[in-house]
């Protein structure tokens, strides 16, 4: 039986939540499994992963296979970095005793690195507000000339054309009646 390491689909349509699951591989995507090992929520910012490393670490040795997301997430949270400290073991490289103190190591740096991250991010979305927010809106000053010119009395204006148009109608109807 070939045993992959799979998200399994939960969630509304458009909001999707994952359990991280051990599988038979020939087992549909949402079907039945044999271990459950962590949630994925990718809708939430940052997103959630919730994983049993030693679960995770126990399946992997046993030789199931990651799909290449579960693998990510996997490497992200450590259990993979876990799995080959846990090789050394096997093959005489590293002692026991270091794997939990080099894993927890890892995992001091992985937070700092996570944690320098989010408050560079947050840095840079204040900074960004504070651009728009403390930019002054750019505005043209347009200075308006209005020229006079003496009105002639030869001149007609186009409204007194037209007053002019409506009396000489009206005159011609009243006379045709």
């Amino acid at each position: 039986m070939a045993t992959r390491l799979r998200l399994q689909r939960h969630g509304a349509k458009g909001a999707p939540f994952y359990k991280i699951v051990a599988a038979d591989s020939r087992a549909k995507r949402d079907g039945r499994y044999i271990d459950q090992i962590g949630t994925y929520n990718p809708t939430s910012i940052p997103a959630t992963i919730i994983l049993d490393v030693d679960k995770a670490v126990k399946w992997l040795q046993t030789g199931a296979e990651p799909s290449s997301t579960v693998k990510a997430i996997l490497s992200y949270k450590g259990a993979m970095y876990k799995k080959h400290l846990l090789r050394g073991v096997q093959l005489g490289v590293v002692k026991a005793e270091d794997v939990e103190a080099k894993f927890t190591e890892w995992l001091s740096k992985k937070e700092g690195k996570v944690l320098d991250h989010k408050e560079k991010a947050e840095a840079k979305k204040k900074a960004k507000i504070e651009a728009v927010v403390n930019t002054p809106a750019k505005v043209k000053e347009v200075e308006v000339v209005a020229e006079e010119t003496p009105a002639t009395e030869e001149e007609v204006t186009p409204v007194a054309e037209a007053t002019e148009n409506t009396e000489a109608a009206a005159e011609t109807t009243e006379t045709a009646e």
